[in-house]
């Protein structure tokens, strides 16, 4: 295997599975989310006060592996620098903590929607989505899970917006910190997937300055949003690329007020806007979903290309991670048939990594698409973080040859 072209999906029917599978981006669950509770709702005096800090948590049934987790609403920082409240999932392991507490790995979900109802808290089966919960678990660590800004609480969520989904997964780790019992410690690692992925570099981008309280061991990024002028211009090309790009245009319209009149034809707004208030739980939303994008199959954007058209494109560049200091070491997990996020995006990225001087575990997961790489690489990425917590060297792909990373993977790995 010497090019990533000869990687490619081999059929058009595998193509067009994918991108519904990459829609899903790992929803496992099998009935839709629960109805919001007025436990998401924070009034402006509760809302007021240090970031991470807790409002008030509740028990959650059915964790595995004997842990205990929490339903949880913690304090954050908007987009503009004001107070939020942010929902998540704290799940702790049992037994007693090691001296110096317990290591916290920071879930960073990938797409569920951009409504609050579709946080993924308010999922039942919300553990099974958690790619290598119960290895995490197992080992000792406890997870903290955002649902980001939006999601849970009052909307809409700021869909791939960095900084805001990288300050939810920070305030999330301090959130576990402030858990009577939790007994975690100071240092941390983050573990996304697709959107989550992004988070999870934005995270490595501001850990230092935003909670130099804290100490960031790695970062882990399976099939991460690397360049969003590139995700835009490919996405809206095929069924499960255009379920993204309608919901991009629909939360950047309402967090950034850019105008999607300018880009997105009047006939194609009923979908558009169906789909942003669809969440992605379950293998029967994405068969809604695929029904409700069907219309834009026919009538969708009024340009050939958003990511040429401002001011989406400044927006897009605007939210794509830069390379992160060099001395945060990094795994990158990549299915090798994933057309959402293409496999030479994040080759790209592992490269402008690895110019950085940093240490760059590159993972090809082969013959696997967008919906399952976090599941495939699960095993992979929590052996990578419990070696980073036990402070062994961090191991380097950077210096090795494309072809010869590309065929030393497999699913099994």
């Amino acid at each position: 295997m010497n090019t990533l072209k000869q990687i490619k999906a081999p059929s058009v029917l595998r193509r067009c599975l994918g991108a519904i599978a990459g829609a899903a981006a790992l929803a496992l669950s099998v009935v839709a989310a629960d109805a919001q509770t007025s436990f998401y709702d924070a009034s402006r005096q509760e809302i007021a006060g240090r970031p991470g800090t807790l409002i008030r948590s509740e028990p959650m049934s059915f964790a595995p592996a004997g842990a205990q987790a929490y339903r949880v609403l913690y304090r954050s920082t908007g987009m503009h620098g004001e107070p939020i409240a942010v929902s998540g999932v704290i799940i702790v392991p049992p037994g007693p903590a090691p001296a110096g507490g317990r290591p916290v790995v920071a879930w960073a979900h990938p797409t569920t929607g951009v409504v609050p109802h579709c946080a993924p808290s308010l999922a039942i089966f919300v553990f099974q989505q958690m790619a290598g919960l119960r290895q995490l678990i197992e080992q000792g660590a406890v997870v903290a899970a955002t649902d980001y800004p939006g999601l849970g609480t009052p909307g809409p969520h700021p869909y791939l917006v960095g900084d805001s989904e990288a300050r939810a997964v920070v305030d999330s780790v301090r959130a576990a910190r402030n858990m009577q019992g939790a007994e975690a410690g100071n240092s941390f690692a983050v573990w996304g997937h697709s959107q989550g992925g992004q988070a999870s570099l934005y995270t490595g981008l501001i850990a230092s300055t935003y909670a130099p309280e804290l100490h960031l061991v790695g970062v882990a990024a399976a099939a991460p949003a690397t360049s969003l002028v590139t995700l835009m211009g490919d996405d809206f090309k095929t069924s499960g690329g255009k379920n993204l790009t309608a919901m991009t245009l629909w939360s950047w319209s309402r967090v950034y007020g850019a105008p999607i009149n300018k880009v997105v034809l009047p006939e194609a707004m009923p979908a558009v806007d169906q789909l942003a208030n669809e969440c992605i739980e379950s293998i029967f939303d994405i068969l809604a979903r695929r029904r409700t994008e069907k219309p834009l199959e026919q009538h969708f954007l009024s340009v050939p290309n958003i990511a040429t058209v401002e001011p989406w494109r400044s927006l897009a560049a605007r939210n794509t991670p830069g390379a992160l200091p060099s001395s945060i070491p990094l795994f990158l997990a990549q299915g090798t048939t994933d057309d959402i996020v293409r496999p030479e995006v994040t080759a790209s990225y592992m490269q402008r990594q690895c110019r950085t001087g940093s240490k760059v575990r590159m993972m090809w997961v082969q013959g696997v698409g967008h919906g399952f790489v976090a599941r495939d690489s699960a095993d992979a990425a929590v052996t990578w973080m419990m070696d980073r917590f036990a402070g062994r060297p961090a191991p380097t792909d950077c210096g090795k040859s494309l072809a010869s990373t590309l065929d030393a993977e497999s699913p099994a790995q």
